[in-house]
């Protein structure tokens, strides 16, 4: 069949079973909008704001594995999805962002509404095109689709010129099964021998951790990693991103290590002599000050990523492969090793955690008469018995979320991690809800992020999207407080959110629900109402302690063994 450049984009997307598109109009997107108008197979989201296209088409790809697809215009739409796309390129999700453009002939000639999206986005996609013929484009996009879900998954743009587009001008379209290219070859298979080796050093642990990433939800291997952990009898930690990736509520798991990560997380990584690093970056937040980092530890480090290891911290056994892969693999390598670790030194090193553990580093006033954070999240868990998908924004509610929601399966904690973007979670709430519409999707917030993507109100409404809103408001932008009361004598420099609107009427405003929670006794009830109204969206509003920090917390310049603590009367 012969069709426009326009028809092309649209059919390829049915083709690859895309489900939704989600974008915003706009000149040089036209005859795509048209196009989409004269089918019905491949649903379109309209947002209020290209940033929250991008965060909703990341949502429903951290929810469900499958590449998000989005389509903005050119010049504003596509400056306006950038931060979207650095979300996912930092995160390592799988995404593919059709940018509009300029006619190819009016391409660097300061056209109305022109951008070079290509060299802007250049620093944080996994890779972008230019489709300067109408012939390449189904080739183009299949590459596209291709590169962003293999290896080490990202963001891909593809930047169409309106004449590409054309209604006036069609040719053949053959949906393309393959595609081979020859620069792009991902390792999928860890080299034998490194497995041998990785086999050996974790027979000689004596104190050993295990510290699993993102790598590990991205892969699918979550079943996979479940069986080495467990097979071994090692501790398990996992990175913010890697959360979900081993059951929180099994009794291997001490909880997430890092800047905020738990004691017991934090002192097992500073004294382990021997570490196995699956799927994970080291990344700044996770190894604090990089020379007190793992100081007695050889450090076998598994990757889909060549150029992530070694990157921040040298390792001894580096595996580059698939996660899901590489832990099959490890697994059958441990069934066939007739050497096993130390279970006597094991014993020891469990009874250390253990101690460790009795000192509750998460422990906060439970007697307050003001409502805290911790608690809310507590109560969320218990309510929707830790079965729902929870995004969050950035900021102290994001790491409460991740300390007290206790995370059995994959794919349902969806945050930004790498690059910290607020404006993030109700977008990607939606994003979520339209993957799973029966499913409970809970957006953790605060009254500062909350108000950077608000406008995607407007989207829930149009599209019935009954996500429940938990905003948790200390009319402070928390994260920012916390640090001015540690470094800066206390000085809150602008981080005192004035001027809030009534989020109660707000909501309403857009026709949803709203409520305002402001004593801990009200918590459990209002939370057990929302969820029982499964077709409405509900904002709750709940007034939350002031001054109520994230402990434990690593400050910069400090090793894992050196936390500041929560202190109680």
């Amino acid at each position: 069949m012969k069709l426009s450049g326009a028809d092309i984009l649209v059919q390829f997307m049915e083709d690859e079973g895309v489900e939704f598109i989600f974008g915003y109009p706009g000149g040089a997107a036209l005859h795509i909008y048209d196009a989409i108008f004269r089918q019905e197979k491949v649903r379109h989201i309209l947002v209020r704001h290209e940033q929250g296209a991008i965060h909703a088409a990341d949502g429903y790809a951290r929810a469900t594995g499958k590449p998000g697809v989005a389509l903005v215009t050119s010049g504003p739409g596509a400056t306006n999805a950038v931060t979207g796309i650095a979300t996912a390129f930092m995160d390592s999700i799988p995404m593919v962002i059709i940018t509009a453009q300029v006619p190819t002939a009016f391409i660097g000639s300061d056209a109305f509404q022109e951008v070079d999206s290509v060299g802007i986005t250049r620093p944080c996609v996994k890779h972008n095109f230019l489709v300067k013929d109408v012939n390449d484009l189904a080739m183009t996009m299949k590459k596209a689709f291709y590169i962003a879900t293999t290896g080490r998954p990202g963001p891909v743009v593809v930047d169409v010129p309106k004449n590409i587009t054309d209604p006036g001008h069609k040719i053949p379209y053959t949906y393309p099964e393959s595609v081979s290219m020859r620069s792009y070859q991902p390792i999928v298979k860890g080299l034998p021998g490194q497995i041998e080796k990785a086999v050996e050093l974790i027979a000689s642990a004596k104190r050993p951790m295990i510290y699993s990433g993102g790598g590990v939800v991205l892969s699918e291997a979550s079943i996979e990693f479940t069986e080495f952990v467990q097979k071994l009898g090692f501790p398990v930690t996992n990175t913010l991103m890697g959360l979900g990736a081993y059951p929180a509520t099994d009794k291997q798991f001490i909880g997430m290590l890092g800047m905020h990560g738990t004691y017991e997380a934090n002192l097992g990584m500073h004294e382990c002599d021997v570490l196995i690093a699956v799927g994970a970056r080291f990344d700044d937040r996770v190894t604090g000050e990089v020379k007190e980092f793992c100081p007695h530890a050889r450090i076998i480090h598994i990757d889909i990523d060549p150029a992530s290891i070694s990157k921040n911290v040298r390792v001894d056994v580096p595996i580059v492969g698939d996660i899901k892969q590489v832990m099959t693999d490890l697994n059958q390598g441990l069934r066939a090793s007739k050497k096993q670790p130390d279970k006597k030194a094991l014993e020891k090193w469990w009874k250390q955690i253990d101690t460790w553990r009795e000192k509750d580093c998460l422990r906060y006033d439970r007697n307050s008469a003001l409502i805290k954070p911790q608690f809310v999240v507590e109560k969320l868990y218990e309510v929707t018995g830790g079965d729902a998908f929870v995004t969050s924004d950035v900021g102290q509610h994001q790491m409460f979320a991740a300390q007290f929601y206790k995370f059995d399966k994959p794919r349902r904690w969806i945050n930004s991690g790498g690059l910290g973007t607020m404006g993030f979670g109700l977008p990607a709430a939606l994003g979520v809800q339209l993957a799973y519409p029966d499913a409970p999707v809970a957006c953790i917030t605060g009254e500062a992020s909350i108000q950077m993507c608000i406008q995607e109100l407007s989207t829930a409404k149009q599209h019935d999207l009954p996500v429940k809103i938990i905003c948790l408001n200390n009319r402070y932008m928390g994260m920012v407080r916390q640090w001015q009361e540690f470094f800066y004598e206390s000085r809150y420099s602008h981080s005192y959110v004035d001027a809030l609107p009534d989020f109660v009427k707000l909501a309403e405003s857009y026709g949803h629900v709203g409520m305002r929670i402001e004593k801990p006794e009200d918590v459990e009830s209002a939370l057990k109402e929302a969820f029982a109204m499964k077709d409405k969206l509900v904002f709750m509003d709940f007034v939350t302690d002031q001054t109520e920090n994230v402990y434990p917390m690593i400050v910069a310049g400090k090793g894992h063994h050196e936390m500041q603590e929560r202190e109680l009367a």
